[in-house]
């Protein structure tokens, strides 16, 4: 059997590790409710979510009327603090992800994780799915310094340094995953299952997968 090609693999986290969907959701209609804005359905927002909260609400609060950007600055903290204390509420792992996560791991696969969401809510989260120690490197939006979280391939290259060198490979969901990872030289394998914000064939991905069952089997063609 030929080894396997890669000794590091990177996932994002909303919409490709995780199914957050639900509780940014939540946060979101809290901020719009204390807006006296309409709430928003869970599959409203996904499309809006993997550039960030902030940017997450600007599209929330332009689908419901606008806003200044003083009043998405009060209400972006609003969506922040409730957000904090409710974020671990619905969130969970896909089908088959730890699986896939305990079959790179028993190749001797380093993990690591590289999201927009801010670190410690990224941390928070995978603290409380008790996931924190199967990933040598957790990188988050903030992590790199203001306006170097993904597409920028500082985080990718953060993530590679991180998890000792090597041949790496990146699992996501967005246009923001994909451009971070080639950007990075690394190729790229795209979620059909995730937050989707265009058809996940136009992302430009190296490979799409259906589910992690497929992750695996994507990589060794890689």
């Amino acid at each position: 059997m030929a080894p396997f090609p890669f000794s590091i693999v990177g996932l994002d986290l909303d919409g490709t590790l995780l199914d957050t969907s639900g509780d940014l959701t939540a946060a979101v209609n809290h901020a719009l409710a204390s807006a006296g804005r309409p709430l928003l359905t869970v599959e409203q927002v996904k499309p809006m979510i993997g550039g960030g909260a902030r940017h997450m609400l600007a599209q929330g609060m332009a689908a419901t009327g606008g806003c200044s950007e003083e009043e998405l600055d009060v209400l972006h903290r609003r969506l922040l603090d409730f957000y904090e204390a409710n974020i671990c509420v619905m969130t969970q792992p896909y089908p088959h992800a730890l699986d896939a996560l305990d079959r790179l791991a028993d190749m001797g696969v380093t993990l690591a994780i590289v999201t927009n969401k801010l670190e410690r809510f990224a941390r928070a989260i995978l603290d409380e799915l008790a996931l924190t120690p199967r990933f040598d490197a957790i990188i988050g939006g903030d992590t790199m310094g203001p306006g170097n979280g993904k597409p920028s391939r500082q985080p990718i290259d953060a993530m590679i340094l991180r998890c000792g060198g090597g041949k790496a490979a990146f699992v996501g969901d967005s246009i923001y995953d994909i451009a971070a990872a080639h950007a990075a030289g690394i190729p790229a394998i795209a979620c059909r299952f995730g937050f989707l914000m265009q058809p996940v064939e136009e992302l430009g991905a190296d490979a799409i997968i259906d589910g992690f069952d497929q992750l695996i089997p994507a990589l060794e063609r890689l």
